[in-house]
């Protein structure tokens, strides 16, 4: 994109408007690394240390016995695992003999899980041990062919694994002996380090299937290429590092603790890494306290989390018995990062916690905050600028045709080499969100006259409340101000008189008390009349994605579930 954009007066002095993009396969990323960075370590995961070389030469093994399986270039493989070694054995091993990759949260049970074996044709299935009984329910209603169980102990050190066996601490399923059934482990050893040479056109041949979270229905296959996932990872390296990021001798330390079965885990916590053959620390789940053991322990630099996790680390009781002192770069996704949450972390840790945006459907990023520890180009609050090569505008809501000017609100729409072909056998959907080479998102959002965009909604949770647009964000990002306030989210409830009323569902911080008359008090005095909030519910959680974040759809959906129950009563 060489067109001079608003934004690009605002980029870093050495990061430039467009990259050289390579058009390769995804799995030369790793073998790029490999080659020039045999010995450094690749994956640190709970005490096991594997080298590039290593790494590299286990996905051909890998390759190698999927093919004897008859996996082939074009067919579906579901990874079903959480951060374990496993996975990106998997996803490159798959990516190497020209296979689809689709990735499946282990928290899905049997119908979530049945739909996307079904839906994305999956034939080969490799999954958590411990999740064999969950597999077991679906298997005969699927066209799975191939069932591969890894367990987490295969890549502990021995006697972490022999001891933790001994005290029950590794967890383990007895898989039974059965045709079509394969230990992870065996099987890759089983093979000779040489899979079948294919060819792959990176910019039309897929890699994967990323479904969407299915926060607004059911879900969809995204269907990314190599091209779109590379260029990402590509695009992840220069964001970091500028015009520099090529020949760089990364030494930074990623933490993957952000699942890798999203697509923001899968780019910004594996692809990326590998790309700049930096070291992954994988944890299986972020777990704050683990979390905090593994920045201090493994002296993590770079980190890509969630708001949701950030906050928890900030309140973790135990925060001030661990030092966050090593990390440079932060980049907070998937749900807008609360400027209260964004400043005691950088307090906290020293280094700079920015916000960025992306979506399944663009692999993800699109946009973040530069990484400017001195926070004169960070817009708090701000998505931050599109990245190299992209391209993004403000349309209007009702026709999607119209560019709106610099401060108005809109639909946010967006171009660029990372964006998906389409949704997997969804022709009419695909047209609804692809209209001439832009994409278009759903999110309500506006630029301001530097060329950084603020997202003020979605389309769907847009509030209205006596004809005014009421954004929940804004008043989500007051109640994060509340110093009791721990989680929170808005959502428009259904109302007779006003059309929509503005509800808020908070989460107390450990030991904090406030009634919900107090809560209302503080949100409204800091509000227009008509974005106070009428009704304030506390509770001791709210429904979360896997990548924590809050799911607003589910609480309208129980909204309107009372009100059915009540009209029944009430009758």
């Amino acid at each position: 994109m060489s067109q001079q954009k608003p934004w690009h007066k605002n980029y870093p002095p050495n990061m430039p408007t467009t990259i050289p993009y390579p058009e390769t396969p995804l799995h030369e990323l790793l073998e790029k690394a490999a080659e020039k960075h045999p010995t450094q370590p690749a994956i640190h995961f709970m005490g096991k240390t594997i080298t590039y070389q290593e790494l590299s030469e286990t996905v051909d093994h890998f390759a190698a016995a999927l093919a004897k399986l008859g996996v082939k270039q074009g067919d579906r493989v579901a990874i079903y695992l959480p951060n374990i070694p496993q996975y990106i054995i998997s996803f490159y091993a798959t990516s190497k003999i020209g296979a689809i990759n689709t990735a499946v949260s282990p928290m899905y049970r049997e119908r979530e899980l049945e739909h996307q074996i079904n839906d994305s044709g999956a034939e080969t299935l490799i999954y958590l041990d411990l999740l064999h009984p969950v597999v077991t329910k679906i298997r005969d209603k699927t066209k799975l062919k191939n069932l591969i169980a890894a367990s987490i102990g295969e890549y502990l050190p021995s006697a972490k694994r022999i001891i933790g066996g001994l005290i029950g601490k590794v967890p383990k399923h007895k898989i039974p002996q059965d045709t079509g059934i394969h230990q992870f482990k065996p099987l890759l050893e089983s093979a000779l380090p040489e899979p079948p040479t294919v060819t792959i056109d990176p910019k039309e041949d897929l890699i994967a299937l990323q479904y969407t979270g299915g926060t607004t229905g059911t879900p969809k296959g995204a269907m990314l290429t190599h091209y779109n996932l590379v260029t990402n990872a590509v695009a992840c390296a220069y964001w970091l590092y500028g015009k520099d990021a090529p020949n760089m001798e990364t030494t930074d330390v990623f933490l993957t603790a952000i699942p890798l079965f999203h697509i923001y885990g899968m780019t910004t916590a594996m692809n990326a890494p590998i790309y700049m053959a930096g070291t992954m620390v994988m944890l299986p789940r972020p777990d704050p306290l683990e979390v905090l053991k593994a920045i201090q322990n493994q002296k993590v630099t770079v980190y890509s989390g969630v708001p949701t996790l950030y906050s928890q680390l900030i309140n973790h009781p135990d925060i001030k018995k661990y030092s966050l002192k090593t990390v440079r770069f932060c980049i907070s996704g998937s749900s807008p990062l609360p400027p209260e949450v964004q400043k005691q972390f950088m307090e906290l840790s020293g280094g700079v916690l920015v916000e960025g945006y992306g979506l399944t459907e663009s692999s993800p990023v699109t946009h973040a905050n530069p990484l400017d520890k001195t926070l004169k180009t960070v817009k708090i609050g701000s998505i931050g600028l599109p990245w190299p090569d992209t391209d993004a505008k403000i349309v209007d809501t009702q026709t999607g045709t119209k560019e709106l000017t610099t401060g108005q609100e809109g639909e946010m729409i967006i171009k660029g080499p990372q964006i998906m072909k389409g949704y997997w056998n969804l022709p009419d959907e695909t047209k609804e969100v692809l209209r001439n080479g832009w994409l278009y998102t759903g999110d309500i959002a506006k630029m301001d006259q530097d060329g950084y965009f603020f997202i003020t909604d979605r389309k769907k949770d847009l509030i209205k409340y006596k004809g005014h647009s009421v954004y929940p964000r804004e008043i989500e990002d007051v109640l994060y101000e509340h110093p009791a306030v721990k989680l929170c989210a808005v959502i428009g409830k259904l109302d007779k008189t006003a059309g929509e009323i503005p509800k808020a569902f908070i989460v107390l911080k450990d030991g904090a008390t406030a009634t919900e008359e107090e809560i209302k008090k503080y949100v409204n005095a800091k509000v227009a009349s008509y974005k106070a909030i009428r009704e304030v519910e506390i509770r001791k959680e709210l429904p979360m994605t896997p990548v924590g974040k809050v799911l607003r759809r589910a609480l309208r959906d129980e909204e309107q579930t009372k009100e059915k129950l009540e009209k029944k009563t009430n009758a």
